[in-house]
């Protein structure tokens, strides 16, 4: 294999669509480094392993030594990404932006390279520009083909209102590869069509289209969902190190794999001898335990990762419980006392009413180390005991 087609093996490794695809290999055999663009909103305060999918790409372009650009949108922030919504996102405050856009800075750099990565606003170019400006870059798409987008196509055969500031959103994004003069964009499968704004305006604006690439969306511990802070189904890469480990830990064998994919730095031959070993009778938990150590210590360092894996074995293969129990505090129901669906929810052990009953009847709710599976049973006023679902989430519920 040649060094040429060694990148494209690494770059293709992971990603959903290449566009266009056969542009590739002309692009990356240029004698020059690509100006690699991705940008993140700064709509939350903290990463989570989900945003890390785009973040471990960005490191694989930086170690073939094509120039990472690192977009913080705090102008597009305020306006608010419609990707994925079915409502009008409500609009950021500046000072929140800026909060959470000076997080996103040091976040990152436990991945990049902070010498070979260039981090910029897009506010440095968008307050320069004018309403003349602005009436000229709308200019260059139309309502129809804004209405192509999924989630706007759905909002507007709903009747639900579509605000005029959200078709901004894909233009100015889009502009900030005008303004960057992009090579190649990255982004999830549902930035799509933001980013193939960008190529149309690109060519719009005398410049060549830039490649896009696009990641898939990484699935929650739920296994489910796309991972997400408002599904409270995410792993933070700044959250404690017994915790993320964890979490980690309790993703489902199939899961495991999607994750060892799109997270792991260790390269597609290292997983693919990981699934021989199991394909030979090794266990899938052992292969999960070389997961949560890798990614553990890649945000917090060699020693916190092994003081996490050993704390995981002592709490749950010799059942031990955490020496430090979060207490919930419930009140009873009009019944007396607390059905446990409720306990469960109330108490932050599940995200819904729903999971609490898929919970119990698959088994994972113990009470003070007795297994539940009744939907109907109840804690009483006044008691107070140790809720566990799955083999890391405990509360100690009191019932006043």
């Amino acid at each position: 294999m040649t060094k040429l087609d060694d990148a494209i093996a690494q770059i293709r490794q992971g990603a959903e669509e290449i566009i266009p695809e056969d542009s590739l290999r002309s692009l990356l055999a240029q004698d020059r480094p690509l100006r690699v663009k991705v940008g993140f909103d700064p709509t939350a305060p903290d990463l989570h392993l989900g945003h890390t999918v785009l973040i471990n790409k960005m490191r694989q372009f930086q170690q073939l030594g094509h120039e990472v650009i690192f977009l913080i949108g705090d102008f597009t922030g305020l306006i608010g990404d419609p990707s994925g919504k079915n409502a009008t996102r409500p609009p950021m405050t500046p000072e929140q932006v800026r909060d959470n856009a000076e997080t996103y800075k040091e976040q990152i750099f436990k991945i990049l390279d902070r010498d070979k990565t260039r981090v910029v606003f897009n506010s440095e170019w968008m307050e320069g520009v004018s309403s003349a400006d602005m009436i000229k870059l709308a200019s260059h798409h139309t309502v129809a083909r804004m209405l192509e987008r999924d989630d706007f196509h759905k909002r507007y055969q709903s009747g639900q209102a579509i605000a005029i500031h959200e078709f901004l959103y894909p233009l100015v994004q889009g502009y900030d590869s005008v303004a960057l003069e992009a090579d190649v964009e990255l982004g999830g499968t549902d930035q799509k069509f933001n980013l193939l704004v960008g190529r149309q305006l690109q060519e719009a604006y005398g410049q060549k289209p830039q490649l896009v690439l696009t990641m898939p969306l990484l699935e929650g511990t739920d296994g489910v969902n796309k991972m997400s802070k408002s599904l409270n189904n995410y792993v933070g890469i700044t959250e404690a190190p017994e915790e993320m480990y964890g979490k980690i830990m309790s993703v489902s064998d199939e899961l495991m794999w999607r994750w060892f994919e799109l997270l792991s730095l260790k390269g597609p031959e290292v997983l693919s001898a990981h699934r021989q070993a199991v394909a030979d009778g090794a266990n899938p938990r052992d292969i999960k335990f070389r997961l949560a150590d890798e990614l553990v210590e890649r945000f917090h360092g060699q020693a916190a990762a092994q003081a996490a894996h050993q704390a995981f074995v002592n709490r749950f293969r010799k059942g031990a419980m955490p020496e430090e129990i979060e207490l919930s505090e419930l009140e009873s129901g009009p019944e007396g006392g607390l059905g446990i669906p409720a306990v469960l929810k109330q108490s932050g052990l599940t995200a819904s009413t729903s999971e609490a009953m898929r919970m119990l009847k698959q088994g994972a709710v113990k009470i003070d180390g007795e297994r539940v599976r009744d939907k109907d049973h109840r804690l009483d006023a006044g008691s107070e005991q140790v809720v566990q679902v799955g083999k890391r989430r405990f509360r100690r519920v009191r019932i006043s």
